[in-house]
């Protein structure tokens, strides 16, 4: 196990987020002083300080940087069709080294970033249906990215990578998939069970993504750990509930919809067709919010 210095100050960038907003609380709660960066200030962040600007601009950063040990840069663009190509694509990769750059440039040493399941390429791709080159899908597969946002977060862990080499720097991208919350805390969002409803009806919706989900405090809980990572480098890993997010076993759902897909294992049950042992062994990350989902056979 490696010997880590203390981080106890964090700049959270895309605070007002989804995962943001719950990683600001995750981390406060842990006893971490946090720094929030925002586009606009929603008032109500668990943060001491909050910053307004874009993660783009470079001066902003350095202003919330001040005094901070460590990075969870979550700010981006998060769908293709959210913005003009060029916006999504050289904005979200922009961020990405404005933030390590200029956190590797202030000593900064251990920093998270947020992938995607889409840096595969599979959902926004131009050939559909997509399917993996193999399963369970792990952090070795290639990517197939054409769109704007997939390709951007290909870009990011390229980037993650040369941070570690011109700073020396730890970097951790975690590749998240549909990430929400039960809605059974007021502080956090409910848009999964709405998910899972929709999924159970149209598992077919879900495919490109292989029904990979994850709770929203989960995805914080990771981003905590993922400072912490057991060897030093630039590292992508898969973060996901080990169970898929439909009440029907995941063999059928193969069977149905990704049908000639070499297997290298069987899956028992609902169990989530993706390698999570990087995510084990490197961060110690388990996921343990699950959606309690009857299993019966999928529906013909």
């Amino acid at each position: 196990m490696r010997g880590w210095a203390l981080v106890t100050r964090v700049l959270i960038t895309g605070a007002a987020g989804l995962i943001g907003r719950t990683a600001c609380r995750h981390f406060a709660e842990a006893g971490y002083e946090v720094t929030a960066l925002v586009l606009e200030d929603p008032g109500d962040l668990r943060a001491g300080r909050v910053v307004v600007g874009d993660a783009t601009d470079r001066d902003v950063v350095l202003a919330a940087l001040d005094g901070v040990d460590a990075v969870v840069h979550l700010a981006a663009i998060p769908a293709p069709e959210l913005g003009s190509p060029d916006a999504v694509f050289a904005g979200n990769t922009a961020a990405t080294f404005a933030v390590l750059d200029a956190a590797g440039e202030r000593g900064v040493r251990n920093a998270v970033i947020a992938s995607s399941i889409n840096a595969l390429g599979y959902r926004y791709g131009p050939q559909q249906p997509a399917h993996p080159e193999y399963l369970p899908l792990d952090e070795r597969l290639p990517s197939r990215a054409a769109d704007p946002y997939s390709l951007s977060k290909v870009v990011d862990e390229l980037t993650a990578q040369a941070m570690h080499r011109r700073h020396g720097m730890d970097v951790v991208a975690l590749r998240f998939p549909m990430v929400g919350g039960f809605g059974d805390d007021a502080a956090d969002d409910d848009r999964l069970p709405g998910y899972l409803d929709k999924i159970a009806a149209d598992p077919g919706h879900a495919a490109p993504d292989l029904w990979l989900y994850l709770e929203t405090r989960d995805a914080a809980r990771a981003a905590e750990l993922a400072l912490r990572p057991t060897r030093p480098g630039a590292h992508t890993v898969f973060v996901a509930a080990p169970e898929n997010s439909t009440p029907y076993p995941t063999e059928q759902l193969l069977a149905a919809f990704h049908p000639d897909v070499p297997r290298r294992a069987t899956f028992a049950g609902r169990q989530a067709p993706v390698d999570l042992s990087a995510a084990r062994d490197l961060i110690g990350f388990t996921a343990t919010r699950l959606a309690d989902l009857p299993v019966h056979d999928l529906p013909r």
